[in-house]
C-alpha cells in the first residue's frame, strides 16, 4: 500500500517546513495528486491522519486531483487520462509505477508508444499554513 509510504513522507515534510517557518501548529494544508498516482483517497487520509503530531491536530487537509494529460511526441495529439479503459492489472501497475504508463499506454490517433506526460503524476504540498 503505497498510500501509507505517501503519507508518512508528506507528514515528516510538513513537519520539517513547519519547524524551518517556526509554525508551531499547522491548521491547513493543500495536497496536490496526481490522477496517475491512482490513490485511495480513503486510506491516503486514513494513513495521514495516523502519521500526525501534536503540532498537526488542528490541521484540515484539502486536497487536489491534478488531471493526467499526454501529448504524443510523434504527432502532437494531446488527450486525458481515462483509467476505466484499462484492464484492472494495468491499472493497478500504473498505480504502483505511474512512468509505466508507456508501457500499456498508446496515442489514440497515431497509436504511438512515445509520448510525454504534461500533467498529472506525483504527490506535492501546493501549502501550508499556521
Amino acid at each position: 500500500m503505497h498510500e501509507w509510504a505517501l503519507a508518512e513522507a508528506v507528514v515528516s515534510t510538513i513537519l520539517k517546513l513547519a519547524e524551518e517557518e517556526g509554525l508551531k501548529d499547522v491548521v491547513g494544508v493543500k495536497i496536490k495528486i496526481g490522477e496517475l498516482q491512482q490513490i485511495d483517497r480513503e486510506i491516503f487520509e486514513f494513513a495521514l491522519s495516523q502519521f500526525q503530531s501534536s503540532s498537526l491536530r488542528n490541521a484540515k487537509f484539502n486536497f487536489e486531483t491534478v488531471k493526467a494529460k499526454f501529448k504524443c511526441r510523434v504527432c502532437s495529439h494531446q488527450w486525458n487520462f481515462e483509467a476505466e479503459n484499462l484492464e484492472e492489472d494495468v491499472s493497478e501497475a500504473i498505480h504502483f509505477i505511474p512512468e509505466i504508463a508507456h508501457s500499456y499506454m498508446r496515442c489514440p490517433k497515431c497509436e504511438s508508444p512515445d509520448f510525454e506526460i504534461l500533467a498529472g503524476r506525483g504527490v506535492w504540498l501546493e501549502s501550508i499554513t499556521g
